[in-house]
């Protein structure tokens, strides 16, 4: 699908009686304390992602993992907002390129990850050197694996920067 043909679609104010349950889904695995009481959150699609718009910038997405289950986790957006403390890894500056192509994660870029990672997570991918975000995606193994291991795929893309969900205005 070209990018230019991507469109923002069914977009709507959340109802008040459903904002807490998403919030929490969004925000506790990932130790994320925000307060969004006071934002105007929306819902849209966009692609394959059904978005949480606060205040007009995309800041959580719901996906479905391998079984189905719909997962809600930060889009790059939200990640450098929100700041989590747990579910990433490490990229040498090597990864860096690839990963900005949308690339998957090959474990021999991988230096660190968090210790709570399991093969099946949606992680995020930052910059060993600065900390910052590049990419989310599915983890094929779990932290320690990723770590000791010099070959292999360690994580499956899903959004990265400069994707057509990075550089979606509103």
């Amino acid at each position: 699908m070209a990018k230019k043909d991507w469109k923002l679609k069914g977009r709507k104010p959340v109802r008040h009686k459903k904002i807490k349950g998403l919030i929490e889904r969004l925000t506790e695995p990932l130790g994320i304390d925000v307060d969004l009481s006071n934002a105007f959150l929306e819902t849209a699609q966009f692609g394959p992602w059904s978005l949480l718009i606060v205040d007009k910038s995309p800041l959580g997405m719901e996906v479905a993992d391998a079984e189905g289950e719909i997962i809600a986790f930060p889009t790059l957006r939200g990640i450098l907002a929100w700041s989590p403390s747990s579910r990433w890894c490490d990229v040498d500056h090597g990864a860096i390129p690839f990963l900005m192509n949308g690339a998957d994660c090959m474990a021999a870029g991988i230096h660190a990850a968090c210790e709570c990672i399991e093969e099946g997570d949606l992680i995020w991918i930052r910059d060993q050197t600065h900390g910052k975000p590049i990419a989310i995606g599915w983890a094929m193994m779990s932290a320690s694996e990723m770590k000791e291991a010099t070959k292999g795929k360690a994580v499956k893309m899903l959004h990265h920067v400069g994707d057509e969900l990075w550089e979606l205005e509103l």
